[in-house]
């Protein structure tokens, strides 16, 4: 009889945290389903808005070799979501661990014979400090634009000619032959 493990995240902005958490799932278990959560559900729970949207996320997801299957996570009920895939095994970063919610969840899953295993969680990198990150790469250019302004410089818009421009293919130069060759 295979052992079938769940181990569930946002998964946005993947990174090696989160690659961590799926290969060392897999080392456990036979067949590893990855939860992704839904847009909806990372708003209501967190409060942020992904960056990758599901669609997306669950494709990176799925076509990672560890991963057997991914699953759109649409509820925060997690026995609502053991008892529609019958999972053995449910995995966590260990940030959960010894929390009220880490044990909630590990009583819950006692009653119904599922294991809880965490693993520790990957401290140098996280989609929090990925999106911290990219936030302030975009204050940045926002100030740099508003001074811009300011100083009375043209901003372009990334659809007028004058920024669209820097990315045209330069002409070819034929120095006077013809573009033809003829053998």
């Amino acid at each position: 009889m295979s052992t079938v493990g769940y181990a569930s995240g946002a998964f946005d902005l993947f990174h090696v945290g989160h690659l961590n958490l799926l290969k060392r799932a897999k080392e456990r278990c036979d067949v590893l389903i990855a939860g992704v959560v839904s847009d909806e559900l990372l708003r209501s729970l967190k409060g942020v808005d992904p960056v990758v949207p599901l669609a997306e996320r669950l494709e990176i997801v799925r076509n990672i070799r560890c991963v057997d299957e991914a699953h759109p996570a649409v509820l925060a009920d997690k026995l609502a979501i053991w008892r529609e895939l019958q999972f053995d095994v449910f995995f966590k970063g260990d940030d959960w661990k010894g929390t009220e919610k880490g044990l909630r969840l590990e009583r819950a899953f006692a009653q119904v014979g599922v294991e809880v295993v965490y693993f520790p969680y990957t401290v140098s990198t996280s989609s929090t400090a990925l999106r911290r990150a990219l936030s302030s790469i975009n204050v940045l250019a926002d100030i740099r634009q508003r001074r811009l302004a300011l100083d009375g410089h043209p901003v372009p818009s990334v659809t007028e000619p004058a920024f669209t421009d820097r990315f045209a293919e330069p002409p070819q130069a034929t120095g006077g032959r013809s573009s033809t060759t003829h053998h």
